[in-house]
């Protein structure tokens, strides 16, 4: 009878141990982004994003909740962010966003950032006038 009683044991263990690393694949995560073109689509915005300090470029999908936002209205080429969601096939799926001071910007991320900024000064605010 102990036998049995230690195989469901394990056998209740390993389920419990494979139902919380599916909670935790599931939970938020914080990014990094750097808005990298000028935002045609709202709903899909290119962007740099960095996750765990790795940087590629992606695709930042707005729900309507974010879509309505003041802040992602105003979005625009080289805007700094403190992003929350999930990594989805299409993109980063954002759940809360803060636009942020480029200095805020983890290290791999502010290079790109300065460059972006110093090539909006000089190539897009001359257009203005």
């Amino acid at each position: 009878m102990t036998l049995h009683l230690a195989l469901l044991l394990s056998l209740f263990g390993l389920t419990a141990i494979g139902t919380a690393s599916l909670v935790q694949a599931d939970s938020e995560i914080l990014g990094f982004a750097v808005v990298s073109e000028a935002p045609k689509d709202k709903a899909r915005v290119s962007a740099k994003v960095s996750v765990n300090d790795a940087v590629s470029d992606m695709k930042l999908l707005a729900s309507e909740t974010i879509l309505n936002n003041l802040i992602w209205k105003k979005l625009e080429i080289c805007h700094a962010m403190r992003i929350e969601g999930y990594k989805v096939v299409d993109g980063f799926q954002v759940v809360t966003v803060h636009v942020i001071d480029a200095g805020m910007l983890p290290m791999s991320l502010q290079s790109f950032a300065g460059d972006c900024l110093i090539r909006k000064a000089v190539e897009i605010a001359p257009l203005v006038d």
